[in-house]
Order: C-alpha cells, then sequence, then structure tokens
C-alpha cells in the first residue's frame, strides 16, 4: 500500500516478524465505466529525492512520479475523462497528491480555475462539465487552514451549482479537528461548525483519513468514509528487520492509548508504554513520568500528528532517559509547525516517518526525515465509494 516518495535517512534498522494487513492494488476494469486501478512499485532516490527518470510527463505538460502507474504503462493509456462519471479536481492546498491519486485510478486532474482577488477573496470556476457526475475534491484544510477551508467550501458549491450528482470532500488532513469538544466554559467547538459548513455548501459525502479523534465522523449529518493513513506506515515498518521481541510501542499521551494500542497489535502484539504528559497551555506540553518499561527497546511512538513536536520530543527525551535504545517518531500528519523542524532534527529520533496528506515544504526537510505516500489508499477508496464497494474491507 505504501509508497516511499522522499527518505533522507542513510541508515536505519529493519523490523521483522511483523504482522500488518498488507494491500496489493492489482490492474481492475469495472465494466460499468472502463476506469482501471494501476499497480504500482517503489522509487528511485538521489539524495533523499525522488530522482529525474521517476517521472513521466502527461499530455498536460504536468509531472507525474512513475511509481502511481504500472511499469508498462503510459501516459497514453490513460482513460479518457469523458468515457466516464468519475472526476477528480484538487485545490490549492496539496495539487501533487491530487495528481498522484488520479493517477491511480488512470485519470488526469479536473481543470480548474483559481484565483485570488486583490481583497483576499478566492475565486473558483470548474473548466470542465460535471453535470451528473461523482464528483471527488482533494483539498485538506492544512496551514493556511481558513484559506483552504474557504476554498473547499467555494469549490463544493461551484460542483453543487454545476449539476454534480454527487459531491465528495476528499479531506486527507482535516484541520479543527482538535476543537472537539469544550475543555473550559465558554470555548467553541469548532469542528462541528466546520462539519456544518461543508454540509450546508453542498457535499453529500466526505472522505476523511486519520482523524483527531472518532467522534468528528458523528459531527457531520452527511455520510463519512474514515481511512487509516497509519496503514501506509505499518506497511513501511513491515518491511524493516528488527525482532519484534525488540520493539515497544509507545502513546505519548493518554489520549491516543487507543491509537497506539492498535498499532502496536499489528505489530506483532508489541508491548506498549504511555507517556504521561500535563499540559499548561495550548502548543505547550510538560512530560512528567512514563508507564511501561522501554529500556534497551527499540520504542516506536505513534500519534495522528506532530504540530509544533513539543509533546514528542519532550516524550522522546523521556524515552532516552529510560534508556530505550533507538526512537522512531510515526505520524500521519506533518503539520510541522515552528519549531517544530527544530526539535526533530536534534538528533532525538532515529528516523521521522511521516505521509503526505499534508505537503511538505523544501525548507522543512531534514535527515531523519521519510514521507510516504498515501495516495495509492486515498486512490482505492475514491474508487469503493464510486463503485458502490466496500471500504472497511481495505483495512482487513
Amino acid at each position: 500500500m505504501s509508497t516511499l516518495l522522499h527518505s533522507a535517512s542513510t541508515s536505519s534498522p529493519s523490523f521483522s516478524q511483523i504482522t500488518t494487513p498488507r494491500f496489493a492494488p492489482i490492474t481492475r476494469i469495472s465494466l460499468r465505466n472502463g476506469v482501471r486501478c494501476k499497480a504500482i512499485e517503489a522509487v528511485n532516490l538521489e539524495n533523499g529525492r525522488p530522482s529525474a527518470s521517476e517521472f513521466l510527463v502527461s499530455g498536460s505538460g504536468n509531472a507525474i512520479p512513475r511509481y502511481v502507474v504500472a511499469p508498462n504503462t503510459r501516459i497514453q493509456d490513460l482513460v479518457n475523462r469523458n468515457d466516464t462519471r468519475l472526476r477528480i479536481f484538487s485545490g490549492t492546498a496539496n495539487p501533487a497528491l491530487a495528481q498522484e491519486i488520479a493517477c491511480y485510478l488512470g485519470l488526469e486532474l479536473g481543470k480548474t480555475k483559481i484565483k485570488r482577488f486583490a481583497d483576499g477573496e478566492i475565486y473558483v470556476q470548474l473548466q470542465e462539465s460535471v453535470r451528473g457526475c461523482d464528483v471527488f475534491l482533494v483539498q485538506p484544510t492544512c496551514p493556511p487552514a481558513n484559506e483552504n477551508l474557504m476554498e473547499l467550501l467555494i469549490m463544493i458549491d461551484a460542483c453543487r451549482r454545476a449539476s454534480a450528482k454527487n459531491i465528495t470532500a476528499v479531506i486527507p488532513y482535516f484541520g479543527y479537528a482538535r476543537a472537539d469538544r469544550k475543555t473550559q466554559g465558554r470555548e467553541s467547538i469548532a469542528a462541528k461548525l466546520v462539519a456544518n459548513l461543508i454540509t450546508e455548501a453542498g457535499a453529500n459525502r466526505v472522505l476523511a483519513c486519520d482523524l483527531h479523534s472518532g467522534q468528528s465522523m458523528g459531527y457531520f449529518d452527511i455520510p463519512v468514509d474514515h481511512v487509516y493513513g497509519q496503514s501506509v506506515i505499518l506497511d513501511y515498518l513491515a518491511s524493516k528487520t528488527i525482532c519484534s521481541d525488540d520493539l515497544v510501542v509507545v502513546s505519548p499521551d493518554v489520549g491516543g492509548v487507543a491509537r497506539a494500542r492498535a498499532f502496536a497489535k499489528k505489530l506483532s502484539d508489541a508491548p506498549l508504554a504511555i507517556v504521561d504528559k500535563r499540559r499548561h497551555g495550548h502548543n505547550v506540553a510538560e512530560v512528567m513520568n512514563l508507564i511501561g518499561d522501554v529500556r534497551g527497546k527499540v520504542a516506536v511512538m505513534v500519534d495522528d500528528m506532530i504540530d509544533t513536536a513539543g509533546t514528542i520530543a519532550k516524550g522522546a527525551a523521556l524515552l532516552h532517559q529510560e534508556g530505550a535504545r533507538e526512537v522512531y517518531a510515526c505520524t500521519t500528519h506533518a503539520v510541522f509547525s515552528p519549531p517544530a523542524i527544530e526539535r526533530l532534527s536534534s538528533g532525538l529520533f532515529q528516523e521521522v516517518i511521516i505521509t503526505n496528506t499534508i505537503p511538505v515544504t523544501e525548507q522543512n526537510y531534514f535527515p531523519q526525515l521519510t514521507v510516504l505516500s498515501v495516495a495509492n489508499l486515498l486512490g482505492e477508496t475514491v474508487w469503493r465509494v464510486h463503485d458502490d464497494c466496500s471500504v472497511s474491507s481495505i483495512f482487513l
């Protein structure tokens, strides 16, 4: 399932005897619309970046990663978009991921015109017909969160007014998900507000990846397909060869115990440790103590996102103090607000493994960073939603 995009780590130990549900997409054809899902293969890297030979050039001049199409497939073999009712459009937040999803499905991205006026207002125009089509809009609400959210709402409205049959908001990273409950008096529950905005804009369905908390799905009055990007990370860890007896999965806080326990179960039922964290303010964390034994073990810290990296960095420092041999950080969403890069590249981590739900800027790369692609996972989910197939069976 996972495809390695960027890896700047020079040497890292590997894991063996890891059991994980592996999903291998195969080429297939739906008799209903003729869209083909392409097989994929690994990427050749040069200094932690994909080499020039790893890209194909489409008819529109876009550079497309070679790993999202089969080795014997060329761009000319892509399905004519006029022959299908499936349409993929991208906002400006993460067009590279949207392009990979489209290539996985054997499609090209739909044409849109998106611009900002001088006063900051957003203009969206679809430049092809979507009447009666099943439309998927790929737009994470990553920083700048408010602009990307507003752009998504306007794109949904444009599709609704263009008579799209179904509109699915593909939100790889759902911003405001942390504001999912009231912890103090007179606070807003912004996650519910954003869910209402997306629904009222005209979306018929939401496809989200690793929501901060599961209850956020209940904030939507429309169907929500929730996929787990950590399955991509599990596939990557499964390619390594350290004995599973040396592993311990660590939750950086009490709230992530359920996530870490599920992760540990798929790593040969590895033992679990918990960092007890006391937070004194937003984006400020203080580690108090460790529950569990990590001495002489390889600690794998699991979280859904890294923002300022305060929690995970202080947790890693505590793990080293408690005798952990090596520390890995695994997260789906790399928000990377300052000073995250300084903390993550300080030598506390053997490897920091993230996905591309949020695009990583060039200045945020550092030697220990590994970026995995969730394009195959999201592309397969889009296909199954469009083809009325089971989504949960991907993770069995």
